[in-house]
């Protein structure tokens, strides 16, 4: 399964908000064996919320889009994303049920616009807010508040699904550059893919989808690199 992510906020493109929501979905996803093809944030305008959703959904299995839900006037997703797929958007009954029964919302307090949905969406229950996420064509519409998030997530995990993968890690002392011989050979050599993440030493991840492979490509090239001071070549989770 390949998804895209669409996170939305002017306040990410200014830099006072960090996209934590983006890493947190890409290691929940990647956990669940799902390839994560796009990362994409786009400002508060429907036009480019809708033209990027629009091309996304062609491409990918599944398209994720985070942040901007509820009835403020910079909350604009739901009309980008109904606008992606050629539907109006509408008060939804299904969401304006779950938050007077269990939500605990009185019909009056709530603002209007707060239920309003893209037209035949399923609504997702926002069970740590107020604004609810829908799905709709593949779609995932859900908060950019993070605890909202992961609590609408989590709650629609299982219909994320890949081929299980298994990653090691080796801690390197020598210099990425020159790795590149033995990067080489470990791929001719086994059927995994390398990363390597240059910092202070070089963190080399190896990722196979049989976990045996990706032990023993561990194994091969811990013999043949410097490692870290005190380090020992080990498994990831």
């Amino acid at each position: 399964m390949q998804v895209a992510i669409v996170t939305v906020g002017d306040e990410i493109l200014s830099g006072d908000t960090v996209n934590t929501n983006a890493a947190w979905l890409c290691e929940q996803l990647n956990g669940r064996g799902v390839d994560v093809g796009r990362i994409t944030t786009v400002p508060d305008v429907v036009a480019d919320i809708a033209r990027v959703v629009n091309e996304y959904r062609a491409e990918y299995d599944a398209v994720i889009v985070t942040g901007g839900l509820g009835p403020t006037h910079d909350d604009v997703t739901v009309d980008g994303v109904a606008a992606a797929v050629g539907r109006s958007v509408e008060p939804h009954e299904a969401a304006h049920e779950w938050l007077t029964e269990h939500g605990g919302y009185a019909a009056e307090d709530l603002v209007d616009g707060t239920t309003d949905l893209p037209a035949g969406a399923r609504m997702l229950p926002n069970e740590a807010g107020v604004a609810p996420g829908a799905v709709v064509e593949g779609i995932y519409v859900f908060p950019g508040v993070p605890t909202e998030m992961k609590a609408m997530f989590e709650a629609v995990a299982d219909e994320f699904s890949g081929e299980a993968t298994y990653t090691t890690v080796v801690d390197v002392d020598e210099p990425e550059s020159e790795l590149i011989d033995r990067f080489e050979a470990i791929r001719e050599r086994f059927d995994v893919t390398v990363g390597s993440y240059p910092g202070d030493s070089v963190r080399v991840k190896l990722t196979a989808t049989d976990e045996a492979v990706a032990d023993e490509a561990r194994h091969w090239l811990s013999e043949r690199v410097e490692l870290v001071d005190g380090a020992v070549d080990r498994e990831q989770a």
